[in-house]
């Protein structure tokens, strides 16, 4: 079965209940209550978030995060893709020669072009469609 990992359904979640309030900056304390979470599973997923400039962090008394663009700008693909890396069902869908059946398999081909549709298709859904339903 094709899975998400924890941490790349979280960080949709996460980024899903920021996208609902893109204008205010939120306490990663405040995020783990709203979305169920411990805050340090929450901290670890913003932090690899802000590596992706996916969100900004703000300092201080009245800091906390805020997505750097709008819902309808971030894709689920860029979300999944900061938490993943990058995106491939197969070894072979990511880069040739890392199976050692490379040079003989015949299901190649088609594993790269599933991987395409699947990415095309994360990448034409945006936050801003996760919150009014696909």
């Amino acid at each position: 079965m094709l899975r998400l990992s924890k941490l790349a359904d979280y960080a949709t979640v996460i980024m899903s209940y920021l996208a609902e309030y893109p204008d205010e900056i939120t306490s990663a304390t405040s995020i783990a209550k709203e979305v169920h979470l411990s805050v340090h599973t929450v901290s670890k997923i913003l932090k690899i978030l802000l590596d992706a400039n996916l969100i900004r962090a703000f300092r201080g008394a009245e800091g906390g995060y805020q997505l750097a663009k709008s819902p309808e700008k971030i894709t689920l693909a860029e979300v999944i893709s900061a938490i993943e890396g990058n995106f491939a069902l197969t070894e072979c869908s990511l880069k040739s020669k890392l199976c050692s059946l490379d040079t003989k398999c015949s299901m190649k081909k088609n594993w790269k072009s599933i991987n395409q549709i699947i990415f095309k298709t994360l990448n034409n859904v945006t936050l801003k469609d996760m919150l009014e339903g696909v």
